[in-house]
């Protein structure tokens, strides 16, 4: 079952710029779909769209078979969208957000009861009960929000880069709770976040737009098939190593485009087994320390900067 039918959507504001342009896809229900796309691509316009606030210029949208633009109040009652800025509200206690946020909604209070106390329960929050919730942390803050957010028992959840400034435990907690969500209440989530590692992990599918268009569509292992570079990495004990070598390492006449991520070095070359065998060689030859030399498959990130950058930031990017 499609819980979301975007077809040829357009959205052209006042001044000219057109912020969506011929976008098309679909989100199945019961999945982890994410929108993923550089500034400037349209991600929140579309937001803005599906959560009824703008309409679009022209297209159609549908959700769970209904045209959106006709049934704007029903669609209310089967969302919830949780933004970049977290909306609880500090003057009130934990338990207090939750029921305000039941009475937004007019969930009635028996049934408000038990799927707060469940929420409570299921993202771990009752250890949280008894601090006022300006003392919470970023983490914990956010996982109220979503968990408010469900008290109305929405069909479909937007989120909006849920775990922006997160340290790595909290993005972690915040991952296993939106997998819970999905699994658990069969919630759809429409996911929009930059950090293509979460959108790896998490999703089901996956849309990458640019300028209002969509490139590609479909899960992270199919997305690889977009393109076919051949990658090698190599690994090194620490990022001064990489600092020392990595201009030698492109002097060997093998390396087309280099990028550094923590204390690995990606190269892209024309032919990876024969570059693996020379370079490796070239390594021992010059008595160059490092832990590991491997071929590697295409990233979700390899494939975003390939579809998504012009050929000249491309070869920015990977530090020609």
């Amino acid at each position: 079952m499609l819980a979301i039918e975007i077809d040829n959507l357009v959205k052209e504001y006042k001044n000219g710029v057109k912020a969506l342009n011929g976008l098309s896809f679909n989100v199945n229900a019961g999945e982890i779909f994410s929108l993923l796309g550089p500034n400037g691509a349209g991600k929140s316009s579309l937001i803005n769209i599906l959560t009824t606030f703008y309409k679009p210029a022209s297209g159609n949208v549908t959700m769970f078979g209904k045209d959106l633009v006709d049934n704007p109040s029903w669609i209310r009652t089967q969302i919830a969208c949780v933004a970049q800025q977290i909306s609880i509200d500090e003057h009130l206690s934990l338990m207090e957000n939750m029921v305000f946020q039941s009475k937004m909604y007019k969930v009635e209070p028996q049934i408000a009861k038990q799927r707060i106390d469940s929420l409570i329960d299921k993202f771990d929050l009752s250890s949280y009960l008894k601090y006022p919730t300006s003392s919470y942390s970023g983490g914990v803050k956010r996982r109220l929000d979503i968990a408010m957010n469900m008290v109305s028992s929405p069909k479909i959840l937007f989120l909006d880069e849920p775990t922006v400034g997160m340290d790595v435990d909290s993005r972690k907690s915040m991952w296993d709770m939106l997998l819970k969500i999905r699994d658990e209440y069969g919630t759809t989530i429409f996911l929009t976040t930059h950090y293509l590692e979460e959108a790896e992990q998490l999703s089901d599918n996956i849309c990458i737009m640019k300028n209002g268009k969509d490139l590609a569509q479909g899960t992270p292992s199919s997305l690889r098939s977009y393109i076919r570079q051949n990658i090698l990495r190599i690994t090194f004990h620490n990022t001064e190593d990489i600092k020392k070598y990595k201009d030698s390492i492109k002097s060997t006449g093998l390396v087309k485009f280099m990028s550094v991520r923590e204390n690995s070095i990606f190269i892209s070359v024309n032919d990876s087994r024969t570059a693996f065998t020379l370079i490796n060689k070239w390594l021992l030859e010059h008595d160059i320390e490092f832990d590991a030399i491997e071929i590697v498959e295409p990233s979700l990130e390899d494939v975003f900067l390939a579809l998504t950058s012009s050929k000249k930031s491309l070869k920015e990017e990977w530090e020609c």
